[in-house]
């Protein structure tokens, strides 16, 4: 979630819509620099255990005593780790999105950007789910994220994450790839849409696994791919 204000807040406005209405009618449009919009059924944020893809139920079942659930949106990943009684703390840019997080009594949730956050407490594990590596924008901003995840993690710690290869989107129909060479490929722009509110362009990074992996070693991370999705999706974990 990339929103700057209550504001400019359109996952938040839906997040807190959804809570307050149930209605499963509601959508967040998610437009995209390079390709088609899209929707996104808001109820979606909500799902539970039983709605969970496998990368998502395997990172948790990963998930050790303390974690730092990062992008937590309404918190489904939470819940589940909450009853399972591990001691979790949230963050999110969406003041919407922590609004309703309190509400359903997480004490430690905080309204803050990863790169800005800071913690006495260090973390066994750090979640990224929902392609949550995506918030470093950029092959730069994922070297900065990589040097900054070091000082929350304890001894021992991990971070999960999963993202996706993206590559098949540039693929042409004699099977070529058209490919830009300005950036790396998995670097993208987002705007969201809940009704009326929009949020600004913000950047977005999906990354392939190999990609990940060198950069991550580079940081002074062991990699391991712990599965991966039915498409081009994966799980990775990354520890010191």
């Amino acid at each position: 979630m990339d929103s700057k204000s209550k504001n400019n807040d359109p996952f938040g406005k839906a997040i807190l819509a959804y809570a307050n209405t149930k209605n499963k009618d509601l959508q967040i449009e998610v437009l995209q620099e390079d390709f088609e919009p899209d929707l996104i059924p808001i109820h979606y944020l909500f799902r539970t255990k039983k709605d969970m893809p496998k990368l998502e139920l395997d990172a948790l079942k990963l998930c050790k005593e303390k974690v730092l659930d990062v992008g937590a949106a309404a918190a489904c990943h939470s819940k589940i780790l909450k009853d399972n009684g591990k001691k979790i703390t949230l963050i999110d840019v969406s003041e919407g999105a922590i609004e309703y997080i309190k509400k359903e009594k997480f004490e430690n949730a905080y309204c803050q950007s990863i790169f800005e956050f800071q913690s006495k407490d260090k973390f066994d594990t750090i979640l990224l789910l929902m392609n949550g590596i995506g918030i470093a924008g950029s092959i730069d901003g994922l070297k900065i994220l990589l040097e900054h995840l070091k000082t929350l993690l304890a001894p021992g710690g991990e971070i999960l994450l999963d993202s996706s290869d993206i590559k098949y989107l540039f693929e042409e129909e004699d099977g070529s790839l058209l490919i830009p060479i300005s950036k790396y490929y998995g670097e993208t722009k987002y705007q969201v849409k809940f009704k009326h509110e929009i949020s600004d362009w913000f950047p977005w990074l999906f990354i392939d696994f190999d990609t990940l992996k060198m950069y991550s070693e580079k940081a002074g991370y062991k990699v391991a791919l712990v599965s991966k999705g039915e498409h081009f999706e994966y799980l990775a974990k990354l520890s010191l």
